[in-house]
């Protein structure tokens, strides 16, 4: 069983489309009938997330965490109680490709990493996309970490200790432990999501401030001191 894990913080707007495209990459026919479990983590929310994910026909946990990393290990938890060998993250502003959980799957490694890609830079500036893909690696071997695109072994999940409870940056924790305890990554391009270039954040850290951090280096100018985007140590 592979199981697929999305937390959920007031994403009302998205998130019935995010949840579309994972029950149609959990069909997959070269999935061969595996089963696929979906589980969304409504943390804190106050909008209607909770009655869109209740129409979905996936299994829904509330909890008042106000922690992403927390989140994630709680859905992670119940998929491994559940008895996948495979878990799945992505993030409610983002779509994977129907082919998502194949590509995760085909290339027979311990942790994937995968990437992301922005369609709709509306509510930012030419120069902020600019300077973002001229610095965003999108080719195999990247070494960028998004918890909108992670698959992970689930001995391996276990071996590294799962999400730590981190507001952010949970994702690179996971990477790094498992790591650690010799994981074989695949840092692909295969599994394909198309995530969110909103402006407001749902995390402290995240995508979000990456792409408020250019803008504001847009403004005054340089490079100097601004970080890659959510990238890994090699």
């Amino acid at each position: 069983m592979i199981g697929i894990v999305v937390p959920v913080h007031n994403e009302s707007a998205t998130l019935a489309d995010c949840l579309f495209a994972l029950r149609h990459a959990a069909i997959a026919p070269a999935l061969a009938g595996e089963q696929v479990d979906i589980v969304a983590v409504l943390d804190t929310c106050t909008d209607d997330s909770a009655s869109i994910a209740a129409t979905c026909g996936i299994t829904v946990l509330s909890a008042d965490l106000r922690n992403v990393g927390r989140a994630r290990a709680l859905g992670a938890e119940l998929m491994v109680a559940r008895g996948a060998r495979w878990l799945a993250f992505t993030d409610a502003d983002s779509l994977v490709a129907p082919d998502w959980l194949v590509m995760q799957l085909s290339l027979e490694a311990d942790l994937v990493c995968g990437c992301v890609e922005v369609q709709d830079w509306s509510e930012h500036s030419d120069a902020v996309r600019e300077r973002y893909l001229s610095r965003y690696v999108h080719a195999d071997g990247h070494h960028h970490i998004h918890g909108a695109n992670l698959g992970i072994a689930v001995d391996t999940y276990r071996a590294a200790g799962g999400f730590p409870p981190l507001v952010s940056g949970e994702d690179v924790a996971l990477v790094d432990a498992s790591l650690a305890v010799g994981a074989r990554v695949a840092w692909s391009v295969a599994p394909r999501v198309y995530t969110s270039a909103r402006r407001r954040a749902r995390a402290p850290g995240g995508f979000s401030d990456y792409l408020r951090m250019l803008g504001e280096t847009t403004l005054v100018g340089g490079l100097s001191g601004l970080p890659g985007p959510l990238a890994a140590a090699p």
